[in-house]
């Protein structure tokens, strides 16, 4: 027979379970309102960048004149910045984005090396023993942009420096409330969006000193907003899918709860019988 007192304690410890996920569904959900709106408030400016760009690397130039960062090479290396998170408890966020990564760099043809930043995938990356250039942990729920300087500062550098011939962003790219999508996107060497060159070509921009210089000292820029904005996405979708597992696992809880409760009421209700039959059977005895 089931013990009714096991089964009370097991319904107190789903309970205490149950509790400490429903408040770390409210936590998610403030922070990820938070992370929602500096998204949203990042995106404008991100595209007004990449707008501009289109315009500056559509003007004609001499090879000389091409800035590092836009000169095509044949591809030897390739670098891979995975922007993961560095807590659980958060469903298929991390293993999704993983997934996606090492994928990606199975198929590439040449030598890969990983910049991570999140300890989830750095830790993924060093238990397959792929190449950590470097890793970046402890950012928190809200990374300001000079918090993500360092990433883009070392990106920039391997690349000019000849280290990394592509840099590609993967990290999940918050859609809604319940669609995170991880995305690989090219990094660098930095190509202007498609259709923007036609788009914008009826825009007369006045440059000074000239496009050159404007586009010398917008590139960098570009490459650390990219890098700010994935890590933004990222956080909002982590908190996001924070949510909807502690949401899920709540509901999971409560179910618990109930098919519990009725186990505890059945085995009450068979020591009760049980009881009631020793009685009448004693009684029967006496008489």
């Amino acid at each position: 027979m089931i013990s009714v007192r096991l089964v009370r304690r097991r319904i107190r410890s789903v309970q205490n379970t149950q509790k400490v996920t429903n408040a770390m569904q409210m936590i998610s959900a403030s922070k990820m309102r938070r992370g929602q709106a500096r998204v949203l408030a990042t995106r404008p400016y991100a595209e007004k960048m990449r707008e501009v760009l289109a315009d500056l690397a559509s003007v004609p130039r001499t090879e000389s004149d091409i800035h590092p960062l836009l000169e095509e090479r044949e591809a030897r290396r390739i670098g891979v910045v995975l922007v993961t998170s560095d807590r659980g408890f958060c469903g298929g966020f991390n293993g999704n984005m993983n997934r996606r990564a090492a994928s990606f760099m199975l198929e590439q043809s040449v030598p890969s090396s990983v910049i991570a930043v999140g300890r989830k995938g750095r830790d993924f990356m060093v238990r397959y023993r792929r190449d950590l250039m470097a890793d970046f942990t402890g950012l928190g729920d809200q990374p300001s942009f000079l918090d993500t300087l360092p990433i883009s500062r070392i990106v920039i550098d391997e690349y000019t420096a000849g280290n990394l011939d592509r840099v590609y962003l993967a990290y999940t790219r918050f859609q809604s409330l319940a669609v995170q999508r991880p995305v690989i996107q090219q990094l660098l060497p930095i190509q202007p969006p498609a259709g923007f060159e036609t788009q914008q070509r009826h825009t007369d921009y006045i440059y000074e000193p000239n496009p050159q210089a404007v586009l010398a000292a917008l590139l960098p820029r570009y490459v650390e907003m990219q890098v700010y904005h994935a890590v933004l996405e990222s956080v909002a979708s982590e908190h996001s899918a924070r949510m909807v597992a502690m949401r899920n696992a709540t509901d999971a809880a409560e179910e618990m709860v109930q098919e519990l409760t009725l186990v505890m009421n059945k085995a009450r209700q068979e020591q009760i019988t049980k009881e009631l039959l020793e009685l009448a059977g004693g009684a029967a005895a006496l008489a």
